[in-house]
């Protein structure tokens, strides 16, 4: 258990996080790692919320950003198609990914918009990662159970973005792959949170409404859309629509 502690404090900032969220964190960690240890696998999608809040007292989402910073992704919501991008964009990249929402348009740049979660995202993305408190389920679940969502900026470079999707009425799966990059605006909030900077963004919010995509979306911190965009093509089972945003 201390081992554990140790490991989470060396990990980010705790200076605002009681020990005992710190200790419930750190019992959450060694048992799901167990746990996936045992049952051999390499990815999870967990119920982040509110169970966890209201029965255990903390969020899961430091456990899961140690676990996607060892290259072993986990996707927020249990969104299962979701894990399936970040962990394609780590095998492209060789580099943590994480899952994000397609956030507020950024000022009046058409270009621009804020990349958000509560957040989970891997230390890699966040040079100043500290752990806190979330406080949009705060308002509801009660902030004090809500130590363990992890803060901080993603500074100015590449990102690849992914999103892969089934279709259960046509019995198919469906992704988008698409680059562009990170941006050194400025971000007044809270979470982990970036703003990005994608070519003809418009064009590629109207694809994800009207094919009905989730709002939700994988990225790695690198260019390897055309590496991930090539293998959706040729190696994608079945009935399947892999699309290539250029």
């Amino acid at each position: 258990m201390k081992e554990k502690i140790a490991e989470i404090t060396g990990y980010a900032a705790t200076a605002q996080v009681p020990g005992s969220a710190l200790t419930r964190m750190a019992k959450l960690a060694i048992v799901l790692l167990d746990w996936m240890d045992q049952n051999e696998l390499d990815a999870t999608a967990i119920q982040c919320w509110s169970s966890m809040q209201q029965n255990f007292g903390v969020n899961v989402c430091t456990v899961m950003s140690m676990m996607s910073e060892r290259l072993m992704p986990s996707a927020c919501e249990v969104d299962i198609a979701g894990v399936v991008a970040m962990y394609a964009l780590q095998l492209a990249s060789g580099r943590p990914s994480a899952l994000v929402d397609w956030n507020n348009n950024y000022g009046a740049d058409r270009n621009k918009c804020v990349f958000f979660h509560c957040g989970n995202w891997a230390k890699s993305f966040l040079s100043d990662i500290e752990i806190g408190t979330a406080p949009i389920l705060g308002t509801t679940l009660g902030e004090e159970n809500t130590y363990g969502a992890v803060a901080g900026r993603t500074p100015s470079g590449p990102v690849t973005f992914a999103r892969i999707s089934t279709d259960d009425i046509s019995g198919s799966i469906h992704a988008y792959v698409g680059e562009g990059r990170f941006t050194d605006d400025p971000l007044a909030t809270f979470g982990s949170r970036a703003v990005v900077e994608v070519p003809e963004l418009q064009r590629l919010m109207r694809y994800i409404c009207k094919n009905g995509f989730e709002h939700h979306a994988a990225m790695s911190a690198s260019q390897c859309g055309a590496l991930l965009a090539d293998a959706l093509e040729t190696y994608f089972p079945g009935r399947s629509t892999p699309t290539r945003l250029r």
